[in-house]
């Protein structure tokens, strides 16, 4: 018997399975029902998420402004097949996502900043196509950090894409008004 395209069918998981396979200790994002495994980005990925990630708490939190969540927690992006995405570091406003409001799965709730970090194992393409795809489901600020070249691309939707380099900040740039942080804050150990 030959098997044909036609005769064999992806399963599509949903966002309940991918639950259930991330306490199995498989790691990944679901890409409309489709199962796309992750792997560990290295050190000084994870360090720049917490450098960068350390600087948004210390302004969002005493501000009450909203929650910053790292990439294990995972963005529901879309159902039926089902969506859910990894950015390294989200923000989202108490406006869309009240404080008091307990999530125990994933945020069902486009964040409002994406911080995307480049992992030696993607290219420039890749990333910012997942920068685009962030603002296509309605992000309002992405950041794309580029370790090797210390450069951060900023996306907004009807924008072009901006190249900060050493000596610039970051900023809130209508998400987070009055938020800047230096570089040094984000590369420098």
């Amino acid at each position: 018997m030959t098997i044909t395209e036609t005769d064999t069918q992806i399963e599509l998981l949903t966002a309940d399975d991918l639950l259930r396979l991330h306490s199995e200790g498989v790691r990944g994002e679901l890409i409309r029902g489709v199962l796309h495994e992750t792997m560990s980005t290295g050190s000084e990925h994870g360090e720049i998420a917490m450098n960068l990630g350390g600087e948004l708490r210390n302004f969002v939190r005493p501000r009450r402004l909203g929650r910053l969540m790292g990439s294990d927690s995972g963005v529901l992006l879309e159902r039926d097949p089902d969506t859910v995405r990894e950015p390294d570091v989200a923000f989202i406003s108490s406006t869309k996502l009240p404080l008091d409001k307990r999530v125990t799965g994933y945020a069902e709730v486009v964040p409002d900043l994406v911080v995307e970090i480049r992992s030696p194992s993607d290219s420039r393409r890749e990333v910012h196509d997942k920068a685009r795809m962030w603002i296509n489901y309605g992000v309002s600020l992405v950041w794309v950090i580029h370790p090797d070249t210390r450069t951060v691309d900023v996306h907004q939707p009807d924008r072009a894409t901006i190249t900060l380099t050493d000596g610039d900040s970051l900023t809130g740039a209508g998400v987070l008004e009055g938020f800047t942080c230096e570089f040094s804050s984000i590369f420098d150990w």
